[in-house]
């Protein structure tokens, strides 16, 4: 019992590191996004 204990708790660490860990991805993707977007407005006005 305390090893299928043990696992359920390991992979319920696992689930919760790794939903954290896409949360954290989508949101360096949208502010990359936009600094991407902010560069090219800029590019855009000088020329």
């Amino acid at each position: 019992m305390a090893d299928n204990y043990l696992e359920e708790k390991y992979e319920q660490f696992l689930n919760r590191k790794n939903a954290e860990h896409q949360a954290k991805c989508k949101i360096w993707k949208k502010r990359l996004d936009a600094y991407r977007k902010k560069l090219a407005e800029e590019k855009f006005k000088k020329i």
